[in-house]
């Protein structure tokens, strides 16, 4: 099956990474995959993809990516267990409520290194005296050995990232729907003061992880083309 991805930019983005994962377990399962741009081949990750990079400003037709989650397999490993302090990790564009989740915490005596990816540089409201770790736009290898020197991810709502770190076997923190800050950050008191709770949420969020695979998802690819 010839299959084409068009892609508007090939910089780091949720949208890039999803095509690329898809495009990847396609052509893992012998499918002639080719992803059209505007833009020169990404660098930030490999692919066995065909880049096609159409001349001109004119806007490319745009395709969304399917419905599927694919984790890369750089993120599967089992992160390993830091000594104190934690590290927990925030991710996003605007992680409010998941500063405000580490801040609480701290205010009740735990300590942890806070890490802090970002696609863009921190802006201004940004609490950046409470980050010890800020990074920006990381490649694939890069974000995974973050995840993998981590021990809980902090988010306001599931999305790739969460599934990359569930992947890495971090102990994952996504808000519900009514929580404050404060809320957060007592679900974040309780895995970082209890080490079974916290090594039971890694081995859950690895196993549910293996859903996500690409070999897994690669049939599911097939059946919605």
């Amino acid at each position: 099956m010839n299959v084409a991805f068009l892609l508007p930019e090939s910089g780091i983005s949720g949208r890039a990474r999803t095509v690329l994962a898809q495009a990847d377990a396609l052509a893992a399962r012998g499918h002639r995959v080719r992803i059209v741009s505007a833009e020169p081949p990404v660098t930030w990750r490999s692919s066995d993809a065909e880049w096609v990079e159409v001349a001109g400003d004119d806007d490319v037709l745009l395709r969304e990516p399917l419905a599927a989650m694919i984790v890369d397999e750089v993120f599967y490993r089992v992160a390993p267990l830091t000594r104190p302090p934690r590290r927990v990790l925030l991710t996003g564009v605007s992680p409010d409520l998941a500063y405000e989740a580490a801040a609480h915490a701290r205010w009740f005596g735990h300590e942890f290194e806070l890490i802090r990816v970002a696609p863009f540089a921190p802006s201004r409201g940004e609490p950046l005296d409470s980050v010890d770790e800020f990074h920006v736009a990381l490649s694939t290898p890069e974000m995974a050995r973050v995840l993998h020197s981590c021990d809980v991810m902090v988010a306001a709502s599931f999305g790739l990232a969460a599934a990359e770190a569930m992947a890495a076997g971090l102990a994952v923190l996504i808000a519900g729907p009514t929580d404050d800050g404060e809320d957060l950050g007592n679900k974040l008191i309780d895995i970082l003061g209890d080490d079974d709770v916290r090594a039971a949420l890694r081995a859950k969020a690895r196993a549910d992880a293996e859903q996500w695979r690409s070999e897994r998802a690669g049939a599911l690819l097939e059946a919605m083309l």
